[in-house]
């Protein structure tokens, strides 16, 4: 069995999630395979921009949909028929989990979760003819759905459908989010039907495996809000056994001589949702506790330092008029060059003039 370090296995994923490139293209950039989430104003386009690929937000090849965890996430648009398929809940009791508190009153009345599911997406369809902002939708979704399928909401004081169901059941009545709007505005997807099979590509534990890898599976459940039972059942049989740290770990067997090759060199300012972040064994990549909460804490996240794989300390972007300041919190020395050439990069791609780089300490 192979033993490979934390330095390895940091180095692995920068270079998998291309971290280390300076350009790419829609086809070739990995993350896009199981989805890019797009929260925040640093989110899917900034993660894009980082990996080499800088691209419009109106990109007709990109489509914005909710998807793993009810977030809204980034895909080629080719790809959106695989997507349905890869992310739709495994098994009832999936469904069940995904759907958090929904699921309680659909099985004390007897309603299986897929079905109700299959049921909101039926109702959404109906409704969203035309671009139509969430809140109108949830409006008419009370309207056309019965109690089961229905919360109080105090802070609204008013009725609305549960919100994991109406986000994970939006993909399967073929909708996607306009980019950049807020409230969210939902349309239907041109000439939309799910795929009737997973394209391997597009498979969210091999997805999982190759950009977070060496991993197991109650991670990969953990990252897709599935139960572990579900994620072993569809254990990819092509998978090398390693150990990191003393701890058993499997990573895809196509990967595993790539596990070993040293290092990344690179420099980047990631924004506080990129994929390099969405992984589920947070201690490996920050190993000091208070740092962690830092990194991530319940409201407000920041940005992270990325140097060499590992996370150097902390950023957040301070906007005024047409300017920008990107504030550094470092947790050990930094190249200020480098982040300043990486803050150049962030205010360009926002269309604004970088007025500081302020590293405190």
């Amino acid at each position: 069995m192979t033993t490979v370090t934390r330095a390895d296995v940091l180095g692995f994923r920068v270079r998998a999630q291309q971290l280390d490139r300076t350009e790419g293209t829609l086809a070739d950039t990995a993350v896009l395979d199981l989805g890019v989430q797009d929260t925040g104003p640093d989110g899917a386009r900034w993660a894009l921009a980082v990996r080499g690929l800088e691209v419009p937000a109106d990109s007709p090849d990109l489509a914005l949909t909710w998807t793993v965890r009810g977030a809204p996430h980034l895909y080629r648009r080719a790809d959106l028929p695989g997507v349905a398929a890869a992310t739709a809940p495994f098994s009832e009791a999936d469904a069940a989990k995904r759907i958090y508190d929904a699921a309680k009153p659909l099985q004390a009345a007897d309603i299986p979760i897929i079905t109700a599911l299959d049921t909101v997406a039926g109702a959404m369809r109906t409704v969203v003819r035309t671009p139509t902002v969430k809140g109108d939708l949830s409006g008419r979704l009370v309207e056309l759905l019965p109690e089961p399928y229905l919360r109080y909401c105090r802070p609204c004081d008013a009725v609305h459908a549960h919100e994991q169901a109406f986000r994970i059941a939006a993909l399967r009545a073929g909708l996607q989010l306009q980019p950049d709007t807020s409230p969210p505005v939902l349309e239907p997807i041109p000439d939309f039907s799910p795929a009737e099979q997973v394209p391997e590509q597009l498979d969210v534990v091999r997805g999982y495996l190759h950009l977070f890898g060496p991993a197991t599976p109650k991670l990969v459940a953990a990252y897709l809000d599935a139960p572990v039972r579900d994620v072993t059942d569809r254990w990819p049989s092509d998978v090398v056994e390693v150990t990191v740290d003393g701890d058993r770990r499997w990573v895809l067997a196509a990967d595993a001589d790539r596990l070993t090759a040293g290092p990344a060199t690179t420099v980047r300012l990631l924004g506080p949702f990129d994929p390099y972040l969405q992984l589920r064994d947070r201690s490996l990549l920050v190993e000091d506790r208070a740092s962690a909460k830092t990194l991530w804490p319940v409201l407000g996240r920041p940005g992270a330092v990325l140097v060499d794989g590992a996370v150097a300390g902390t950023w957040r972007p301070r906007k005024s008029g047409k300017k920008l300041t990107v504030a550094v919190g470092p947790w050990r020395a930094v190249d200020r060059p480098a982040v300043e050439e990486q803050a150049e990069r962030l205010a360009a791609h926002r269309g604004v003039t970088l007025a500081a780089v302020q590293i405190d300490g």
